[in-house]
C-alpha cells in the first residue's frame, strides 16, 4: 500500500517537473516591434507610383545570382582573409585588404559588415567554433584599429560548418581556414 502511494506521488512529481521544465516564461505575443522607416515605403510600389495606404510595405527583389555583389563593398578588393593551420593571426599580406575595407566602411557609415570566421574540418565542433570566432574577432579588431566604429562590424563563427572547398587535401583545408567579409 505504501509503495503504491509512493509510486503515484513520484509519478505526479515527475510529471509536474516535466511540465514546469518544458514551459517558458517568455511571452511570445508580447514581443516589441519597432518600425524603422516603414513610412517611407508605405503605400508606394517599386516604380514609385502611390498605391494608397494599404498597410503593406513593398520590398525590393533580392538578387540571388550574386551579380550585384561587388556593388556592396569596395570594388576590386578581395573579401577573404586566409589563416595558417590552428591560427588566428592575420598575415601581413592581408593588411592592404583590411585597409581598403576600413576606408570603405568609414566612408559609408550606414553600411555594416559581418565577418564570418571559418575553419577546416580537422578538430571537434566546439573547438572549431571557438577558432572561427577568434579569426572573425581578429579581423574585427584590426578594422577597429584602422578606425572602423564597432557599431558597423559584427563577428560570427561558422566553424567547420560551411566549407568553401570540399575534401581533405591541404589545398581544400587552406581555402577553408578563412574569415569572410560580407556587407549588409
Amino acid at each position: 500500500m505504501i509503495s503504491s502511494k509512493l509510486k503515484r506521488f513520484t509519478l505526479a512529481l515527475t510529471v509536474t517537473a516535466l511540465v514546469a521544465g518544458c514551459s517558458s516564461g517568455v511571452k511570445l505575443d508580447d514581443v516589441p516591434v519597432e518600425d524603422k522607416g516603414a513610412s517611407s515605403t508605405m503605400g508606394t510600389n517599386p516604380g514609385g507610383a502611390n498605391t494608397g495606404n494599404t498597410g503593406q510595405s513593398t520590398v525590393a527583389p533580392l538578387d540571388l545570382t550574386g551579380s550585384g555583389a561587388n556593388a556592396q563593398g569596395p570594388v576590386g578588393v578581395a573579401r577573404i582573409v586566409y589563416f595558417d593551420y590552428d591560427s588566428y593571426v592575420i598575415k601581413s599580406e592581408f593588411q592592404s585588404l583590411l585597409e581598403a575595407h576600413s576606408r570603405f566602411i568609414k566612408q559609408n557609415n550606414g553600411r555594416k559588415v559581418m565577418i564570418e570566421g571559418h575553419t577546416d574540418d580537422r578538430g571537434g565542433r566546439e573547438y572549431n567554433l571557438a577558432l572561427g570566432q577568434k579569426r572573425a574577432e581578429a579581423v574585427r579588431r584590426s578594422l577597429a584599429l584602422l578606425g572602423v566604429p564597432d557599431s558597423q562590424v559584427e563577428a560570427v563563427s561558422f566553424g567547420k560548418e560551411k566549407p568553401a572547398a570540399p575534401g581533405n587535401s591541404e589545398d581544400a583545408h587552406a581555402q577553408n581556414r578563412r574569415a569572410e567579409l560580407s556587407y549588409r
